[in-house]
């Protein structure tokens, strides 16, 4: 009884999937409330699915592969679930569950009549390709649900239609049109060395060519296109251009979930190809982790730097993500174990913390009569206190203050540091001023929001209150905090995790 237990909770990660394809597909025919309801409730049994597979990886402590249809390897198509894979997909749902309610009070202003159902599509094809990205074992069905990843952001981006987003979204169009090209050309390059297209099976390969010394060119332009076409696609520096628009001028649930979860999709799949498909040592190897080690380097600053020019909330918040996704790629491009771990660690913090900022933000303009304007922003935090203090705990996390998942993430990058004698000296130097600039612009808006203004000064609007954004806000502060104390189990996660990758 217990083996068909076992057996059966296996199937959860593919039924994740095509429970959000099949949800996508029949809301498509429902009212708005109806697919709302039907999106809700499939994020809640994937919450529970998702956290049953957990807690079955954890207590054997192994990952485990699933094939699809009777066709086995290498032929047939796979999805590998490990822990930390099970992990990242709980996670992913649960912040998808509250972007979605934080921001729902918003859709009937942002979305038109008739489209809001048209949303719930979208989120849920989103969702759909998120889990494959995590789960799967496959290059080529990758990149399918890349594509799948790049539509549904598109339309979550336009659905609210006004000049400037049809423009971002036709530039986040191009961008990552050549991402997802040069990826594909990456997966063609990688076939014909190795005639494969499961992951392990190319590792397997690759391991053989690199020992006998074999096709070195062609096997580094090919680390090559793959790694500049998920950082394309994860707006690395300088390949951020379509970001600030993006995230900027699309609905606020738009903005949390593209902010938080969409580049982390991309940047997952990166490290399933560095520690499953190429090998962590070939890929350390071929010096592509210097560059994404600069590259990483030059986004923490510059994002930063754009980050304190602006004069808008919304884009404030989203260049302050060129500066953390810079982060994360300069834990890969360290080239250890600890470096990775605090990238993956940060890919969590950053997703707790970046959707609160976007969600509270609303809470912020929403009294300050609709303005995204700092200066009209000017004691936003007294007219809305939760939104206030919630955009406070985010600020601090960003800053990298103590108690905070933020301070976590630049402990594990600052001890990754030193223990890599070559790069130390330049990653605690950019640390150290990344840490001033997201103080210098974190902390002068909840400074802002925070100073009295005499009635009447600026335009401002009553709160009405909302006991479900209020909740949502609750929980991600909460979050926030638990990331911060209680971080040593997740560390231990993501640890495990990665020695399975491997």
């Amino acid at each position: 009884m217990q083996g068909q237990i076992e057996s059966f909770v296996q199937n959860f990660p593919c039924f994740s999937i095509m429970l959000c394809m099949f949800a996508g597909i029949i809301s498509s025919a429902f009212k708005e409330k109806i697919a709302r309801l039907l999106n809700i409730i499939v994020l809640v049994l994937n919450i529970g699915l998702s956290a049953a597979v957990l807690l079955y990886t954890v207590g054997t402590g192994e990952s485990y592969v699933y094939v699809m249809g009777r066709f086995p390897a290498p032929w047939g198509n796979e999805l590998r679930v490990g822990m930390l894979e099970t992990g990242l997909a709980l996670f992913f749902c649960v912040i998808m569950l509250f972007c979605l309610l934080g921001g729902r009070h918003k859709l009937v202003q942002e979305v038109e009549e008739g489209k809001q159902g048209l949303y719930y599509v979208l989120a849920d094809l989103m969702l759909s390709s998120l889990l494959a990205l995590i789960y799967t074992n496959d290059l080529f069905t990758a990149y399918v649900f890349v594509e799948i990843n790049t539509i549904s952001a598109c339309g979550l981006i336009m659905i609210r239609q006004n000049g400037r987003t049809i423009e971002a979204a036709v530039r986040y169009m191009i961008m990552s049109l050549l991402g997802s090209g040069l990826f594909l050309v990456g997966i063609c390059m990688l076939y014909d060395l190795t005639g494969h297209l499961l992951m392990s099976n190319i590792k397997i390969e690759i391991a053989r060519i690199v020992a006998e010394g074999a096709y070195h060119p062609p096997l580094l332009v090919t680390i090559a296109i793959i790694s500049v076409g998920l950082a394309i696609k994860s707006a690395l520096f300088p390949f951020h251009a379509w970001l600030p628009d993006a995230y900027g001028y699309s609905t606020v649930s738009s903005a949390a979930i593209l902010s938080s979860l969409v580049s982390k999709g991309y940047i997952f799949l990166l490290f399933k190809i560095i520690y499953r498909v190429i090998g962590f040592e070939v890929f350390h190897d071929s010096k592509i982790v210097d560059i994404l080690f600069l590259f990483g380097l030059m986004g923490m600053v510059f994002g930063s730097l754009s980050a304190i020019k602006e004069n808008d909330i919304r884009r404030m918040i989203a260049f302050s993500s060129v500066a953390q996704v810079g982060y994360i790629y300069m834990g890969i491009g360290m080239g250890t174990q600890a470096g990775m771990v605090a990238s993956v660690f940060h890919v969590i913090s950053h997703v707790a913390t970046k959707s609160l900022l976007f969600i509270s933000a609303i809470g912020l303009t929403d009294v300050s009569g609709g303005s995204r304007k700092f200066i009209e922003l000017t004691g936003s935090g007294y007219r809305n206190k939760c939104a206030g203090v919630a955009f406070s705990v985010g600020s601090l996390s960003m800053v990298g203050v103590p108690m905070f998942s933020g301070f976590i993430s630049k402990l594990l990058f600052s001890q990754a540091a030193v223990q890599n004698d070559g790069k130390m000296l330049p990653t605690l130097i950019v640390l150290g001023i990344s840490t001033i600039l997201n103080a210098i612009y974190f902390m002068k808006t909840v400074i802002r929001i925070y100073t009295p203004v005499e009635e009447g000064e600026y335009p401002t609007v009553q709160w009405q209150d909302n006991k479900i954004y209020t909740a949502v806000l609750i929980c991600f502060v909460v979050l926030n905090i638990l990331l911060g104390v209680c971080s040593q189990p997740i560390v231990d996660l993501i640890e495990s995790g990665l020695n399975i990758f491997a």
